[in-house]
């Protein structure tokens, strides 16, 4: 493959809802281009760019992945993405490594959840967008029922290039409103080969109204060629491409094909547009960056004689090989085996078989150009979202907003001895992955790990087992209770002990009262006379800190009270700091009982982003929950609610919200408060502690 220069790159992310036909797509276009050798299949296997185990087994797309188009003398460089909601992360990646993005719509499903949420991701990048409606061969596909709903659902402001000949089985032509010609297909050809013809006599009338209507909407995005166009005078085809590139590139105008990706059919039509429309990495806005040590802002623009600036936008870890790393150029020019520095990580790095990708068949090349990805294998301390640039001009280029968590499972090992195997696992898959991440609670006594939905966990699990030999487990995790007072109560600590020599003597009086929540514990020294010596006193705090990690009701952390030690008594000889710590904690195991104890949980403030007509069952299912309804209001395309829920309510609520409104929910919480759990609740969490800590003792 040759060394293209920065005015013949073009960079396209693939995008859309899983199941649309995306991989398919960008396996054909690669083929019918003569950059791929063999035509893949998701279905048998042999996709280009789906060839990771889990890819294969599950017959979906897990990674982003990288494809090449050789066209027109220009290098296509196609990001193959995810459209599964679990795996929105590598979607979010794609878009933010493309100058343009092909947003695929299943002509049988239309416009989907996943559908929704690539288009918002190139909304904010303000990323050209062209739409592709796929599968136009499979039975019920239906080009205007797609078209329509994306009208409706996404952008008043898309407009048809091409219109099919038939749909489903008896799918077998384009028409191209541009060349005014009807493409014909025939059965059984392998690189989307066809018969220009005229167009149709029965398509006639629906060539007219479209052909009408692109003419306008492309004359409207420019003043001169609208009033051309209202003289009656002809808009030429190089004219029209010109003023439609334009429109993309001010997200005024976005195109619609349709094709048939497993039969070639509409691919190579579309590969010579992606060339004609979206725009080479110079004829995007330039990137802002930060010299790296100081607040000082830089313009990087897209050409080679600039200082190098690159981002990581993927690691992946293969088995024999280590890290791999995608990274997109955004300033400069790059040369096989150069040193580049990571300023955050203070690390020079050598870019040594320096590669593009095509699948997962690498090709070394001699220099990449300015706006031009590559692929390098091996850095040491180099991961996604990190910046890659030179020492004498160290830079920082704004980080990939990758989404939030938004499930959290515990995760144990099968054998016991391969924790550090598991943490050393998890930490090298939050490298690769920035949306899953992972921690061990001491509290809870668990290793937690967060994710974007049951899949995308149980993806994890899977690879700890096949990179790592780590074998694991996912539980519930627990929740953080606590324990309070409500009442007053006072009583005695004392510790005697007589063993022969000398004795253990302490021996205190504590009051016990509730204070505000979030005050959390204060001792008070009250002692006068120095009944107690003032260098036991600090032991006895002590000694209540240490019991109140073990509460009256559960055996949780016992927060919000005031302790004042106001009596007690000493020994000549027998007393020592052990002595009235050991008296501070039967102090506290005796008076705490008395203290009206209850148990306390953990509530969250829940923010819900639904379609309006799933808000009523969503605000069900959360009072169901013990939930309570804070308010609505709209925000964009849907509804928010708020609302304050127990944390225990909340196990595996993504889900839940996920089949509510039909993958169209989304939600993020944070924590809000601690608050008495109602009597019948908190028995049942008490039991069940109970037992815990009887088999932790066992």
């Amino acid at each position: 493959m040759r060394v293209y220069k920065t005015p013949e790159i073009r960079n396209v992310a693939i995008v859309g809802h899983g199941a649309s036909g995306k991989t398919s797509l960008v396996d054909a276009l690669a083929f019918v281009a003569g950059t791929s050798k063999r035509h893949g299949s998701v279905k048998d296997g042999t996709a280009l760019t789906d060839y990771t185990p889990d890819e294969i087994e599950r017959k979906y797309s897990i990674n982003l992945a990288i494809a090449v188009a050789e066209w027109m003398d220009v290098k296509l460089n196609l990001i193959d993405t995810p459209g599964y909601l679990d795996f929105t992360g590598e979607a979010l990646a794609g878009v933010y490594a493309a100058d343009g993005a092909v947003i695929v719509v299943s002509a049988t499903g239309g416009v989907e959840v996943g559908t929704e949420k690539v288009w918002d991701y190139a909304a904010e990048r303000e990323v050209p967008c062209l739409f592709f409606v796929s599968l136009m061969d499979k039975e019920h596909a239906d080009f205007e029922k797609a078209f329509t709903q994306i009208k409706a659902r996404l952008t008043a402001k898309v407009i048809p290039v091409e219109i099919p000949v038939g749909e489903g089985p008896e799918f077998h032509g384009i028409i191209n409103l541009f060349s005014k010609k009807c493409h014909l297909y025939k059965k059984g050809t392998k690189a989307g080969e066809y018969e220009e013809v005229d167009v149709p006599a029965e398509y006639r009338e629906r060539f007219d109204r479209y052909s009408k209507e692109l003419i306008e909407r492309i004359a409207e995005t420019d003043d001169t060629l609208l009033e051309r166009y209202l003289s009656g005078e002809e808009i030429g085809r190089d004219e029209a491409i010109a003023a439609m590139k334009a429109g993309m590139l001010k997200r005024e105008l976005f195109p619609l094909f349709c094709g048939a990706a497993e039969l070639t059919y509409g691919m190579r039509a579309l590969l010579s547009k992606l060339v004609e429309l979206v725009p080479a990495p110079s004829e995007r806005h330039p990137t802002e960056a930060q010299r790296w040590g100081s607040a000082e802002r830089l313009t990087l623009r897209v050409e080679d004689r600039g200082p190098f600036g690159a981002q990581v936008f993927k690691t992946i870890s293969e088995p024999h090989v280590g890290d791999v790393t995608y990274f997109r150029v955004y300033s400069g020019a790059v040369k096989n085996g150069q040193d580049v520095y990571n300023a955050p990580r203070e690390a020079v790095e050598k870019l040594n078989h320096l590669c593009v990708t095509v699948g997962k068949e690498r090709i070394e090349i001699p220099e990449l150009h300015a706006g031009d990805i590559g692929v390098v294998a091996k850095l040491r301390d180099t991961h996604t979202n990190d910046t890659l640039s030179s020492k004498e001009h160290a830079i920082v280029l704004p980080k990939i907003p990758f989404p939030e968590p938004v499930i959290t499972e515990a995760i144990e090992v099968k054998q016991r001895g391969e924790e550090e195997k598991l943490s050393n696992g998890l930490h090298k898959l939050h490298e690769e992955d920035p949306t899953f991440q992972h921690e061990y609670n001491g509290e809870l006594g668990q290793t937690l790990i967060r994710g974007l939905g049951e899949r995308h966990l149980e993806i994890i699990v899977g690879r700890l087992a096949r990179k790592f030999g780590v074998h694991a487990v996912i539980g519930k995790p627990k929740i953080a209770y606590r324990e309070t007072f409500k009442g007053r109560a006072e009583g005695q600590g004392k510790h005697k002990k007589q063993t022969g020599g000398r004795g253990q003597y302490g021996d205190c009086w504590i009051r016990i009262a509730p204070l505000p929540r979030g005050s959390g514990f204060q001792f008070a020294d009250e002692i006068v006379g120095g009944v107690i010596p003032r260098q036991y006193i600090p032991a006895v705090e002590r000694g209540i800190q240490e019991a109140l990690t073990r509460g009256p009701v559960a055996g949780y952390p016992v927060v919000d009270f005031k302790v004042e030690l106001y009596d007690g008594s000493y020994h000549d000889v027998d007393s020592n700091e052990m002595s009235f710590k050991m008296a501070g904690i039967l102090a506290f195991r005796n008076v705490s009982p008395n203290c009206r104890p209850v148990l306390l949980e953990p509530i969250l403030e829940l923010e819900v982003w639904t379609p309006d007509e799933y808000q009523g069952a969503v605000m069900g299912d959360l009072s169901s929950r013990r939930g309570h309804i804070l308010g609505t209001e709209p925000d964009g395309r849907q509804v928010k609610i708020k609302a304050l829920v127990p944390e225990a309510e909340l196990d595996r609520y993504a889900t839940t919200l996920h089949s509510l409104t039909h993958g169209r929910g989304t939600y993020r919480s944070r924590f809000h408060v601690y608050q008495e759990v109602p009597p019948d609740a908190a028995q049942k969490v008490a039991d069940v502690r109970k037992k815990e800590l009887a088999e932790a003792k066992a």
